[in-house]
C-alpha cells in the first residue's frame, strides 16, 4: 500500500496558490510531498504557457527535474485525450518523449486507449489503468491489458458518496470476476476525497491525495498545499 501525490492535475492558477505549474516548482512540490510520506508522484507537465502538455519539450523538461529532486522515486504522468486534443498528437508526442517516466495513466474510457497502451507498452513505461465506471472495467477485460498494466487505477468521480461507492464495488467485482489481478489504488475527488482514502486503507488498497483532487483537508479547512494533503493520508494510513 502507498499514498501516491497528485501535485496539479488540470487545476487551473486560481484553484490554489501553492499549485505546482512549471517543472521547478513541481520538482520541490514533490520533494516536498515525498519528505511528507508520498511513496509515488503523479504530475501533468505544463508547457511554457503553463498549459498542460504531452510534448516531449514540457515531458522531458519535468521528468528530468523531478528525478533530480526525488532521486528513486518512481514518476508518473497523465495521457489524458484533453490534454492534446488529438489522437495522432497524443501518440506522436509519447514517442518522441526521452525523459521517460516510470509509469503514464490511461483512461480507458477514451476512445485511443488500446493505441495509447500499445505505445507506452513499446516504449517500457508501465500503465495505470484508468477506470471510472464499470464499462471502463469491461473494455480492460476485453483488450486483455488487464494483466499486462502496472496497476488498476480507480477513480471515481460520482459525488454522491453512495453512488461513488456503488461504482467503486461495481468495478471491483468486474476485476475479481475476470481475474485481474493486479494492485489496486483507489481515490475519489473534490467531496469524496477523504471517504475513499478511509476506504482504501480500510481494503489495503493505495490511494492518492493532492491538489489534482482536492485542496481541503480531513477537517474541511484548506491545505497549504500538496506535502499536507499527503501527511493527512499518511495518517490515516498509520492508524488504520
Amino acid at each position: 500500500m502507498i499514498v501516491q501525490a497528485c501535485i496539479n492535475g488540470a487545476r487551473p492558477a486560481d484553484f490554489h496558490p501553492a499549485l505546482p505549474l512549471d517543472a521547478q516548482a513541481m520538482a520541490r512540490d514533490g520533494a516536498a510531498s515525498i519528505a511528507a510520506g508520498a511513496a509515488e508522484l503523479h504530475v501533468h507537465a505544463r508547457g511554457a504557457d503553463r498549459r498542460e502538455s504531452l510534448a516531449p519539450e514540457a515531458m522531458d523538461k519535468t521528468v528530468a527535474a523531478l528525478r533530480r529532486a526525488c532521486p528513486g522515486t518512481l514518476i508518473g504522468v497523465s495521457t489524458g485525450a484533453w490534454i492534446e486534443q488529438d489522437d495522432r498528437r497524443t501518440l506522436a508526442a509519447i514517442a518522441g518523449w526521452n525523459e521517460l517516466p516510470d509509469y503514464a495513466s490511461v483512461n480507458l474510457s477514451e476512445a485511443a486507449a488500446p493505441e495509447v497502451m500499445e505505445t507506452l507498452h513499446s516504449r517500457g513505461v508501465g500503465i495505470e489503468a484508468g477506470l471510472a465506471s464499470i464499462g471502463d472495467a469491461l473494455r480492460l477485460a476485453s483488450l486483455d491489458h488487464g494483466r499486462r498494466v502496472l496497476r488498476m487505477l480507480i477513480e471515481i468521480s460520482e459525488q454522491e458518496l453512495d453512488e461513488a461507492f456503488a461504482v467503486a464495488d461495481g468495478i471491483e467485482k468486474v476485476l475479481q470476476r475476470e481475474g485481474i489481478r493486479r494492485s489496486i489504488l483507489l481515490h475519489g475527488e473534490n467531496a469524496t476525497v477523504w471517504p475513499f482514502v478511509e476506504r482504501a486503507a480500510g481494503r489495503h488498497f493505495s490511494t492518492r491525495v493532492g491538489l489534482e483532487d482536492g485542496k481541503e483537508l480531513p477537517d474541511g479547512s484548506v491545505a497549504a498545499g500538496n506535502a499536507a494533503l499527503v501527511a493527512a493520508a499518511v495518517g490515516i494510513y498509520r492508524r488504520a
